[in-house]
C-alpha cells in the first residue's frame, strides 16, 4: 500500500459515522448530497449536482492528457430499523445504512482528498456519487440525465463491500458478476364467502398455493440446468380470518437471471402458469411483470487491470477469482453497458457469523476504509499514469 493513510484515517472514519447517523432513502438524499458536494468543493474539485436529482459528480484535472476514468460510489440507505446499538446509529428511525453505502462514499471521499493533494496523474478523474442504487436505478437515471455525455469516461469502476468474504480479500470475475432482477405481482381474483361453505366460493388461497407450487417447475423443468436462474415468491397475502374465504390473493415474486433469452422465457412461463392455473380453478388473474436491473457484465481489459492491480496492492493470496456470479443485482450494470469497466467485491468479514448485507444489525467494517480509499487512489493514478 503506497498511500500513507494514517494521516487521513480519523477524518474518513468520522465521515463514515456521520453518513451512518444520517441515512436517506434513494432520490431523497438531499442532506447527503449537500454534505458530499461541500466536502469536494473544499478540495478544489469541479462539482456538478442534480443528475438523478441528488447525484454528485466531482471532476479533477491534471496535466495535458484527455484520458479519463470514472469511479462510482453509491450513497442511499434502506428502509430498515437499525439494531446495531452503535453510538453512531441512525438518527432517522426506520432508515439505515444496512448495505455499506456509507462506507463506499467515505472511501471515495478519502481517495478524493489524497488525489487532490498528490495530483500524481495526467488526465481527468470523475468521481461519481450516485443516489438510489437500492430500488430506483439511480445509475440509469444519471445516465439518462447525460452522465457520460457531460463527463466522458474511458472506463468506469465500482466496488462493493461483502461481509461473507474474508477481510481485505478482493473478489472478481470477467463477464457476468451479478444477475438481472425482475419483479412480479400476481393477483388471483376469486369469490369470497363463509369458510363453512367453500362450495359456494372460488377460493383464491387454494388457487394461489397451486400457482406457487407450479412456479417451482420453471427453473427445474423449463430452464437449462447450466443457466443460473432464481424464482422466489417472497410474499403471499390473502385473508384475515379462519372462517372467511377472501376475494383475492396476492403473490410477490423476485426473478433473477443472466441470459436475455432466458429472461424472456421466464416472464413467458410465469404468465402462462399463473393464467393457466387460475383458469383451471375457474378464476381470473392479473400479472404485473416489471423488468428491473440488467445483469452486471464486467469487461475483460478492465477486469484484468483490476486483478493485476489488486495482486500488486494486496498480494496474490488476497485476490480471488469468483467461480460463478452472484444472484444479487446492481444498477452499475447500466454504466457497464455504456462504458467498459469492472465491478468487484472487497471482503469486510470480522467473524463468520457477521450479519449479512440488508440486516438490521449489519455495520460497515471501518478497517476497510484505508484499503478501499488507497486502492481507489492507486487505480486512478495507475490508469492515468504520467507518460
Amino acid at each position: 500500500m503506497t498511500v500513507q493513510f494514517s494521516n487521513y484515517m480519523a477524518d474518513v472514519v468520522a465521515t463514515r459515522h456521520y453518513l451512518h447517523q444520517n441515512p436517506e432513502i434513494g432520490l431523497s438524499e438531499f442532506n447527503t448530497s449537500d454534505y458530499v458536494a461541500k466536502q469536494l468543493e473544499g478540495l478544489g474539485y469541479e462539482v456538478t449536482r442534480g443528475l438523478a436529482k441528488t447525484g454528485v459528480v466531482a471532476t479533477l484535472r491534471n496535466g495535458t492528457s484527455n484520458r479519463s476514468v470514472g469511479i462510482r460510489a453509491d450513497f442511499d440507505a434502506l428502509p430498515i430499523l437499525e439494531e446495531t446499538g452503535a453510538e453512531y446509529a441512525s438518527k432517522n428511525p426506520g432508515v439505515m445504512h444496512a448495505c455499506g453505502h456509507d462506507g463506499h462514499t467515505a472511501m471515495l471521499l478519502g481517495a478524493a482528498k489524497i488525489l487532490a493533494e498528490r495530483k500524481n496523474f495526467d488526465g481527468v478523474i470523475h468521481l461519481i456519487f450516485q443516489p438510489a442504487e437500492e430500488n430506483f436505478g439511480g445509475a440509469k437515471i444519471m445516465m439518462d440525465d447525460g452522465l457520460f455525455e457531460k463527463f466522458p469516461c474511458d472506463a468506469v469502476f465500482a466496488l462493493h463491500n461483502e461481509p461473507t468474504i474474508p477481510f481485505g480479500q478482493f473478489a472478481l470475475r470477467e463477464g457476468p458478476i451479478m444477475a438481472a432482477v425482475d419483479e412480479c405481482k400476481i393477483t388471483v381474483n376469486g369469490r369470497g364467502g363463509h369458510g363453512a361453505e367453500p362450495q359456494d366460493t372460488a377460493d383464491p388461497i387454494v388457487c394461489g398455493a397451486s400457482i406457487i407450487m407450479a412456479l417451482q417447475t420453471i427453473v427445474s423443468r423449463n430452464i437449462h440446468p447450466i443457466d443460473p436462474t432464481v424464482i422466489t415468491v417472497g410474499a403471499f397475502h390473502a385473508g384475515g380470518a379462519s372462517n372467511v374465504i377472501p376475494e383475492r390473493a396476492e403473490m410477490l415474486l423476485s426473478i433473477r437471471s443472466f441470459d436475455p433469452k432466458v429472461r424472456d422465457q421466464l416472464e413467458e412461463r410465469v404468465r402462462m402458469i399463473a393464467e393457466g392455473q387460475a383458469a383451471s380453478y375457474g378464476m381470473g388473474v392479473t400479472v404485473e411483470y416489471q423488468r428491473g436491473y440488467n445483469a452486471t457484465i464486467n469487461h475483460k481489459v478492465e477486469t484484468d487491470f483490476i486483478r493485476a492491480l489488486a495482486i500488486e496492492f494486496a498480494g496474490a493470496d488476497k485476490v480471488t477469482e469468483l467461480d460463478r456470479p452472484t444472484m444479487g443485482s446492481e444498477d452499475f450494470a447500466y454504466m457497464l453497458e455504456e462504458r467498459p469497466g469492472c465491478y468487484f467485491f472487497v471482503g469486510t468479514q470480522r467473524t463468520p457469523s457477521d450479519p449479512p448485507l440488508h440486516h438490521p444489525r449489519y455495520d460497515f467494517n471501518d478497517d476497510l476504509l484505508p484499503i478501499g480509499a488507497s486502492f481507489w487512489v492507486e487505480l486512478a493514478e495507475r490508469w492515468l499514469a504520467k507518460k
